[in-house]
């Protein structure tokens, strides 16, 4: 396998280990799950953390992926985050082009990630930490991925900049105890993203991200295909869409 220096490695600023040296070690993933629709009515555990299978917000939406971000060092797996991607099922309609491709083609496929992350309807993140850490280090995380495919795109002007600043602000003075949540929710009436941090013993905050080219981003950081933050989440996403796709 490659060398793979993904910005996952922000989680591991801890004082037990040195960050100079995890950036050369592989970025590795535990093998993806095999997951199917999620249309029950049992929770759907993620690393031994209980997902629902369905979440309101305007409409019922359902877990259609879900996964981890981790990275192994030495044979030891460190596990940062549980992650559920709950979207309209209706969303199967616009993906119809892909129609008798496998999950693993599809996961492959970063225009199929594209056609998702355009297709009309809401979308939701629900992420759970299962490592602490400050939240200043996700917001960094955060930040560079955002920023790299902002410039990217010849989009990072000005107004991206200040809004970014903003998530990075909000999250500059959480910490992330284990089982925290942060939700990322992506209306389909709209080009905004609100996000909800909630821990225990703690009152929920929530902050609105109203640049479109910076909610883009946020989504691909997530469901950008090849390069989205956990391949786990990519390949059980894949693997549902192609099982909803060949129905």
């Amino acid at each position: 396998m490659g060398l793979n220096i993904s910005c996952t490695l922000i989680f591991l600023c801890d004082s037990s280990l040195n960050i100079s040296f995890l950036l050369l070690l592989h970025h590795l993933c535990s093998p993806p799950p095999n997951p199917q629709p999620v249309m029950g009515t049992e929770m759907v555990m993620v690393d031994e953390i209980p997902f629902p299978p369905q979440i309101t917000t305007a409409k019922p939406l359902c877990l259609l992926g879900y996964g981890i971000t981790d990275i192994e060092i030495h044979f030891l797996q460190i596990k940062f985050t549980a992650i559920g991607v709950y979207l309209e099922p209706e969303i199967v309609g616009h993906l119809q082009p892909w129609k008798g491709k496998s999950g693993k083609e599809l996961a492959e496929n970063d225009d199929f990630f594209e056609a998702l992350i355009s297709a009309p309807g809401e979308k939701f993140l629900r992420i759970v930490v299962i490592k602490e850490i400050k939240g200043s280090q996700y917001g960094v995380q955060l930040e560079s991925a955002v920023r790299d495919r902002l410039a990217a795109d010849d989009k990072y002007e000005e107004e991206e900049e200040e809004a970014l600043e903003k998530v990075v602000e909000f999250f500059q003075s959480k910490y992330f105890k284990k089982d925290s949540i942060i939700t990322f929710h992506f209306p389909a009436t709209s080009c905004t993203a609100e996000i909800v941090f909630a821990t225990e013993g703690k009152e929920e905050s929530k902050i609105t991200v109203e640049n479109a080219n910076v909610v883009e981003m946020i989504k691909k950081w997530y469901l950008g295909g090849t390069r989205g933050v956990s391949p786990t989440t990519i390949s059980a996403l894949a693997n549902t869409l192609a099982t909803e796709l060949s129905k």
